[in-house]
């Protein structure tokens, strides 16, 4: 009876101790969280707690969520959760500057009706519900912000979605991006026309600069860049007025900073208006040779990089037998091709580009020239005439030859810049005012100017997958262009926050052993198929001669058949190049299926038999063990009688 007493006893003591270390541990470790996802998803940034920490005044978040008609919808439910859980986090680490409401939105309610009247968007579900699952975020001056709905395609992107919103309701105006270019970001390839009908389609990447900043157009003819825009972006401008180059050497006389985005060959420029034709007054080329030069840069506007390393892979065209084939003049570069040591490149993982051209560091430059993105160590440069006669992409890489790679595509100049007008103002605007400067400045002993030689970079077509989810028109990015410009803006304004927020926003991990085999196995069919076409030309030049030294018609149907025969040869050891590229990677994902399917269990299997095996003994020492003791026992019980 004692000894089934202690036994409660413990079990009692065992369950109050159990609940006192859980009320302990949710009192005491309430913040402490553990986060062993590879990529740190759950955690928040160093950019996050960096925004949270220097909130001057309350921001209040309003999450809609109809979580009780959303409970029969697994995928949406767990989203919620996540979007829940980074705002208490983030409400949290805010020390009480950030306050969150929780709202259930119901039918046919007030609380319903305040989600429509503020912007959200529903999603219909089945039996004619339908589910909110939207932000709305206010600050003191009663400015709105507003994430319609958390769309699943941009889950990648939540910690950034939210954190640009605090930020925004955190400023008290935003910063001012002045723009020259000659590219139609604001109303796409529309133009004009299709803007005053109310169906233009701004370039994604100008969405996102307008939703971070205040974005204003500079005037060609103006003689002064004004002193609110505290960053300029040239974005492929058309060749510069005497009045317009001397304006922008100024704004960096002033200390100010300037962003340019010029090309060699710009193909977006290109894209076919409503009438299927580029814009009126496309440009396809642009430069700065006179500021570039005081800048310290050069960049050869008749060469244009092919990187055969970095190629995107594009339609085959005719070839039945590829469906897609390198194109060497596009590149998708990788995070090797970026500078890591620089907050605008420290985190970009992939660019995709077209027709780039390479910048130098002058001879006389007074500015540091800081590589921020470049070629791979396979690229060379081919001529701009040669890109324009449209040769196929077999042809340009059968045309490559290696050079001296890397090449500089995109820099940072830093230091002491002299004005590229020595002698002061000249020249005059359209309107016949002179460029006059309020104080002629010939120097700035601190510049700060990122020069990028592709404008292709703005293109939606290269760098995003457009969607339009209830309305709501947004892109899910494939290449991280925008993360670059808002990068270098943001960094060029003085604020690197936001930056590390997108550092972890797609990982791209593709399969580089497949990608090795394919590259393999296309360099030998394009020597397979360039030695087909030399036999093909050779026998038809055969049968040529005989037919025209009057060969009889036996001879010219012999030549015939060895043409034939030829030909048949050559396409079996195209088809022989293909079939060892199928089975090559048929095997390497036969191997990863037999190392998933078979080769887990098999080590569970083989860990549950060897702890079997140790109990097993561990079991008969036991036994053993007490069976001398026995024995001990009865021996000692002898020597005693």
């Amino acid at each position: 009876m004692n000894r089934f007493s202690s036994h409660g006893a413990a079990l009692v003591l065992l369950a109050v101790i159990f609940v006192s270390l859980n009320l302990f541990a949710t009192v005491s470790f309430r913040a402490a969280r553990l986060d062993l996802t590879q990529h740190s998803l759950f955690t928040l940034s160093e950019g996050t707690h960096s925004v949270l920490s220097r909130l001057d005044e309350p921001v209040t978040l309003k999450f809609y969520y109809s979580q009780k008609l959303a409970s029969e919808q697994p995928g949406l439910r767990v989203y919620a959760e996540r979007v829940r859980d980074m705002l208490e986090e983030m409400a949290t680490a805010a020390n009480g500057k950030l306050q969150l409401q929780v709202i259930d939105p119901e039918p046919f309610s007030e609380l319903e009706d305040q989600a429509v009247s503020q912007g959200l968007v529903a999603r219909p579900i089945e039996a004619g519900e339908i589910i909110y699952f939207g932000l709305v975020g206010t600050n003191m001056v009663d400015r709105v912000e507003v994430i319609p709905f958390f769309a699943d395609e941009r889950q990648q992107y939540l910690e950034y979605d939210l954190v640009r919103m605090v930020h925004n309701l955190s400023l008290p105006e935003k910063p001012v991006l002045g723009i020259i270019s000659n590219l139609p970001l604001d109303t796409g390839a529309g133009g004009i026309l299709a803007a005053m009908r109310g169906q233009s389609q701004p370039f994604l990447i100008y969405a996102e600069l307008t939703d971070r900043f205040e974005v204003t157009f500079v005037e060609a003819g103006t003689v002064k860049i004004p002193n609110n825009i505290d960053v300029l972006l040239l974005a492929h401008p058309r060749p510069l007025t005497e009045v317009q180059a001397y304006a922008i050497d100024q704004f960096v006389m002033r200390g100010s900073r300037v962003l340019a985005f010029l090309d060699p060959q710009s193909e977006v420029s290109l894209t076919a208006g409503p009438n299927g034709e580029p814009l009126k007054g496309y440009t396809e080329q642009s430069s700065l040779p006179r500021l570039l030069s005081s800048w310290g840069v050069a960049l050869d506007t008749e060469l244009i990089v092919a990187d055969r390393k970095r190629a995107q892979r594009v339609a085959a065209g005719r070839d039945a037998r590829r469906a897609l084939t390198d194109y060497i003049l596009w590149m998708g570069l990788t995070a090797e091709e970026m500078n890591a040591d620089d907050l605008i490149t420290a985190n970009i993982d992939r660019l995709n580009l077209g027709t780039v051209g390479a910048l130098y560091a002058t001879p006389d430059a007074t500015t540091t020239l800081t590589p921020l993105v470049s070629s791979s160590d396979d690229a060379s440069l081919m001529t701009r005439d040669y890109v324009l006669s449209a040769p196929t992409p077999d042809n340009l890489l059968r045309q490559f030859e290696p050079g001296a790679a890397p090449y500089v595509i995109s820099a940072r100049l830093s230091g002491p810049v002299n004005t590229a007008f020595p002698d002061g103002p000249t020249g005059k605007n359209d309107k016949g005012v002179s460029a006059k400067a309020e104080a002629h400045l010939a120097q700035n002993g601190a510049a700060n100017i990122v020069v990028f030689a592709d404008s292709d970079f703005f293109d939606d077509r290269f760098w995003v997958s457009e969607q339009n989810y209830l309305g709501q028109r947004f892109g899910v990015p494939i290449a991280d262009n925008g993360k670059f410009l808002l990068n270098a803006v943001e960094n060029m304004m003085g604020s690197n926050d936001l930056i590390s927020l997108r550092g972890r926003e797609r990982v791209a991990r593709p399969f580089t052993r497949v990608l090795g085999l394919r590259k393999a196995a296309e360099q030998e069919y394009l020597q397979e198929e360039e030695t087909l076409l030399a036999r093909i030309e050779t026998a038809q030049s055969e049968l040529n001669k005989l037919e025209q030294g009057g060969a009889g018609l036996a001879d010219a149907n012999a030549a015939a058949k060895q043409y034939r025969s030829e030909l048949v040869a050559a396409r079996k050891a195209l088809r022989r190049v293909q079939g060892d590229l199928r089975r090559d990677i048929d095997r390497l994902e036969a191997n990863v299926t037999c190392a998933n399917i078979i080769t887990i269990p098999v080590l569970v299997g083989v860990a549950a038999l060897v702890l079997a095996v140790r109990q097993r003994r561990r079991r008969l020492a036991t036994q053993k063990a007490g069976g001398l003791l026995v024995e001990t026992a009865s021996g000692s019980e002898k020597g005693a009688a």
